[in-house]
């Protein structure tokens, strides 16, 4: 497994993700954050895009996945998007997906809320 990884951070998307029932039905901002695990040792050499994981490709099947379906649970959105980004480009090794909710249905003080998964290529 590499270790070598393409880092997005904080891509933010419109989504409708929540289990309270104001939560299904308005959209609500997310921020994710996803590392893609792969070998980069190939585009370090060749300085050629078609030689790596396209992250510009990846981030708009990202958001397509978090704002194209209903989700009770962020633990379903980073599913989803994990799944995603597996099926994006074969080289694609494992990912891990971070969901954050930036404005959580608490009454607490609280910045976000969220969830972080790792799945590998099977």
């Amino acid at each position: 497994m590499t270790e070598d990884r393409v880092l997005l951070r904080g891509l933010r998307v419109m989504a409708l993700c929540g289990a309270l029932p104001e939560e299904r039905d308005r959209a609500q901002p997310f921020e994710l954050d996803v590392d893609i695990g792969t070998d980069l040792e190939p585009s370090g050499h060749s300085d050629d895009l078609g030689d790596t994981v396209d992250y510009g490709r990846v981030c708009a099947d990202v958001a397509a996945a978090a704002e194209g379906e209903q989700f009770t649970l962020m633990e379903t959105m980073a599913q989803r998007v994990a799944e995603t980004c597996l099926l994006a480009d074969q080289r694609v090794e494992w990912v891990t997906v971070e969901v954050r909710k930036l404005r959580p249905p608490v009454p607490q003080q609280l910045s976000t809320s969220g969830v972080r998964i790792t799945r590998h290529r099977q």
